[in-house]
């Protein structure tokens, strides 16, 4: 159980006012620090976090780990949220680390929110980024992994109720809003050529039912960069939470900040 109470900071204008509850575990140390950005519907206490938190904190490195709106204790309507919401949140986030070098990692969505991040940092020029982990990621996940497999009766629904609750794998069905669909359109990556000015390591399973293998394959030819990794486990599911998948993302956020601690020399 987690027993760090958040933090929050305060975000947007108008109907978009919401307060993101987010946990930063601090340390003295100089090296790079890790940030989280969670699946959709998933918050700042699943196992992956949590353990990836116990982690960091055993190891002296700061962790920030976060709920987005509508998710978890952040304030925010789900039904209203959308993409470009929680990439603002995201990025919000960085800022609170300051100058500090980040290792992001993402899992699901919160791998296309990372790639998102990653994509404007490196047009701006800033190299706080020193690395992704990406865990099944969703990368275009609102067209490619919803809309274009919806049969043409669920479009419809969502089209003129404006949400469809869809059966879920996990808990009980789950809501995809028109706000979410066409939002999302507005920050697609599926035209390649992804600058991300930092090492990419994916992690995929090869049995998971909500984010195909060949969908994590497809996004090493959209990087445009050599210093990618893929490692698919042919057991793994979509959460790769296990004991043997939670030790191997530990050891890929390390081996990433010991390459940027090294180059930070």
């Amino acid at each position: 159980m987690d027993q760090q109470e958040p933090q929050f900071l305060e975000l947007g204008q108008g109907p978009k006012r919401r307060r993101i509850a987010y946990r930063l575990e601090d340390s003295e140390g100089a090296g790079p620090a890790v940030m989280w950005l969670s699946g959709f519907l998933s918050d700042m206490v699943s196992t992956k976090v949590l353990a990836l938190s116990d982690w960091a904190r055993a190891q002296g490195h700061p962790m920030l780990r976060f709920d987005y709106s509508g998710h978890g204790v952040s304030e925010g309507d789900l039904l209203q949220a959308s993409v470009g919401d929680w990439l603002e949140e995201a990025a919000a986030m960085l800022d609170l680390l300051g100058k500090r070098r980040v290792i992001v990692v993402g899992s699901s969505l919160g791998g296309w929110l990372a790639l998102l991040l990653a994509r404007a940092l490196a047009k701006a020029g800033d190299a706080r980024l020193a690395g992704l982990v990406l865990v099944a990621p969703a990368w275009d996940m609102t067209e490619k992994l919803m809309w274009d497999k919806m049969s043409a009766k669920t479009r419809a629904i969502v089209e003129t109720e404006g949400v469809y609750y869809a059966p879920s794998n996990y808990d009980d069905p789950y809501p995809i809003t028109k706000i979410l669909i066409e939002e999302g359109r507005n920050h697609l990556l599926g035209d390649g050529g992804i600058v991300v000015g930092a090492p990419v390591r994916i992690l995929q399973g090869l049995r998971d039912p909500d984010v195909p293998w060949r969908h994590a394959l497809a996004l090493v030819d959209l990087l445009a960069s050599n210093d990618v990794e893929l490692t698919l486990i042919k057991d793994g599911d979509h959460r790769l939470s296990g004991p043997e998948d939670l030790r191997r993302l530990e050891r890929t956020v390390a081996a990433l900040i010991e390459t940027a601690t090294r180059s930070a020399v």
